[in-house]
């Protein structure tokens, strides 16, 4: 991507998000409630793709950092009378430092064996809370009572999507950037020319784990009720690489084509067929392995250059 472009997409994105700022001001309250699951997703599936798009290591872990940031939220308000935004500012720090040591350990497996790794990571985590909980607290889960509102929550989100997008699109342009998408290519090669191929991948791995905990907290006040298998659910890990995957991993803003559909999608599902919501998962999963493999931007920017190419 040239300069140019590369700015222009920065513009855009910066024009895209005050628009999606507006939101609050139009919406209802039910319109409202899908605008901040669009905005979850959003942030989840654009931190999702930073990693896992450049380097193709499909992470199953969000909803592990993701049930980091909730619960601790919910610990530290309901056990231990802390405030809100104390605890989301701890949160993403241990979802960090959480992400790192796993990074640290298991990125030099890769293909089929990080991926049931991540997996794994999820439902260990939610196991281990809920044993804790029923063996030495006698309780299955946590209150999180504040003053937000969904619009406030939103915003929040909206601010947070903006980071990342910036923080994504100053990483494609950099050095480790250059690195995790040779990594991608090809992870030999990269060793051979002298990348630091589990550093690169542990750097921007700490970094998606940062910020799904800074949703898994911000979020919360959402639930009001917090319990392991609801802020742990392995279906929100499949959700955001479905999202991703249908959008597109090539290109930053590509995820975001995914999320808005996919959620409209399953909110129609879950609405009026609420019993086959995995169904959906699993299709839509077939349908993106075998007819979108590049996801939907890919598909179009393929059938431009086809286009360009009949000109000629």
């Amino acid at each position: 991507m040239s300069r140019d472009s590369s700015i222009s997409s920065l513009v855009w994105a910066g024009v895209l998000l005050l628009l999606a700022a507006c939101v609050p001001l139009v919406a209802n309250g039910y319109w409202m409630s899908i605008a901040l699951t669009i905005a979850m997703f959003t942030v989840l599936t654009t931190s999702w793709a930073l990693f896992s798009g450049p380097t193709h290591y499909i992470s199953l872990a969000t909803a592990a950092f993701f049930g980091v940031g909730g619960y601790l939220v919910g610990t530290g308000m309901s056990d231990f009378g802390m405030g809100f935004w104390p605890m989301v500012a701890i949160a993403p720090l241990v979802g960090a430092v959480l992400a790192f040591l796993i990074g640290i350990a298991t990125l030099r497996l890769s293909g089929v064996y990080f991926v049931i790794f991540t997996l794994g990571l999820a439902e260990m985590i939610r196991t281990l809370v809920s044993w804790i909980q029923n063996n030495f607290t006698g309780s299955r889960g946590l209150y999180v009572l504040t003053d937000l509102s969904e619009a406030d929550i939103y915003i929040y989100l909206v601010i947070l999507a903006a980071a990342v997008y910036f923080v994504g699109w100053w990483v494609n342009r950099s050095r480790l950037g250059f690195a995790l998408r040779i990594i991608g290519n090809d992870e030999t090669v990269a060793r051979h020319v002298g990348i630091n191929t589990a550093m690169s991948k542990v750097i921007l791995f700490t970094f998606s784990g940062f910020v799904a905990a800074l949703v898994g907290a911000l979020i919360a006040p959402r639930y009001t009720y917090i319990e392991p298998n609801g802020v742990f659910s392995p279906e929100l890990s499949f959700i955001v690489v479905i999202m991703a995957l249908l959008g597109g991993t090539g290109r930053l803003w590509g995820p975001i084509v995914g999320v808005i559909p996919f959620a409209l999608l399953q909110e129609y599902i879950n609405a009026n067929y609420s019993n086959y919501s995995t169904l959906v998962l699993g299709i839509a999963f077939l349908v993106i392995v075998y007819f979108l493999p590049s996801g939907v931007v890919g598909r179009i920017e393929q059938a431009l250059a086809r286009k360009g190419r009949s000109t000629w």
